[in-house]
């Protein structure tokens, strides 16, 4: 019991505040790739999305064939409804493009851009 209550067990203060991926709706799993330059973008798009509810499975620099992007592109990985669309609020930046790809087991590939500048909520 005591245990319980020092790990916030309970449905006490602050549940319900962030939003957990696949619910209320069918889960939205995404890569998300830094293609910036900037160093750490892609661990700060990870947490923009992931408080959006979106799921993302694996992130890190983009490949060297991609170059340094200026705007931020959602690839649309299996065509889903407004997937791309759902991307693009939750980062507030990006051009939704659709290239089919099965191999890739997501939804979407994320190639963070300069424009990218994250809104994070930190808490105390």
């Amino acid at each position: 019991m005591v245990g319980l209550a020092g790990c916030g067990g309970g449905a006490g203060a602050g549940a319900g505040t962030l939003r957990v991926p696949g619910e209320g709706g069918r889960r939205v799993t995404v890569e998300v790739l830094n293609a910036s330059g900037r160093s750490g973008l892609a661990r700060s798009g990870v947490r923009v999305l992931r408080q959006a509810g979106i799921d993302v499975v694996s992130f890190g620099n983009a490949p060297a064939a991609v170059g340094t992007l200026d705007s931020t592109r959602i690839v649309v990985r299996r065509p889903a409804a407004a997937v791309g669309d759902q991307v693009r609020r939750a980062l507030g930046v990006g051009r939704v493009i659709v290239e089919a790809d099965t191999a890739k087991l997501l939804d979407a590939s994320v190639f963070l851009g300069a424009d990218f500048a994250p809104r994070l909520q930190f808490h105390p």
